[in-house]
């Protein structure tokens, strides 16, 4: 499973989807957490439409996008291209807590239904 973290600094998801310039791409397994690097979204366009296209283009077949802030439609595209937009709970949540509560729910049978769903489209087992 592949997701995609928006941040201004690496550390903290505190970035809003449509004005991310950077994402920080990480593999959860049952093996643990892999770093795999980062996205540059750094190109700036004037439609919105085309913003959204290119945000959702730069993040590489991920199934989770991670956003400190994201708008009904960016959130709606990103469902329609098979991405769970996921919302950080504060500006202070660190990528690292997430990912350490995806990877729980990797291995816990009562994980969340929207978490069920993705582990099955990707094939995986819980």
């Amino acid at each position: 499973m592949k997701i995609a973290f928006a941040s201004k600094d690496g550390v903290h998801v505190n970035e809003h989807f449509g004005w991310c310039e950077k994402f920080y791409l990480y593999k959860i397994d049952s093996n643990g957490v892999h770093d795999l690097g980062t996205s540059d979204a750094s190109l700036k366009f004037e439609e919105e439409i085309d913003r959204l296209d290119y945000k959702i283009e730069c993040l590489k077949d991920s199934n989770i996008a991670c956003v400190a802030q994201i708008g009904p439609k960016a959130a709606t595209l990103l469902q329609s291209f098979g991405i769970y937009p996921l919302r950080s709970s504060n500006e202070n949540e660190t990528i690292e807590s997430i990912n350490n509560t995806l990877y729980y729910y990797l291995k816990d049978e009562h994980a969340p239904l929207w978490f069920k769903r993705i582990i099955y489209q990707q094939g995986m087992a819980l």
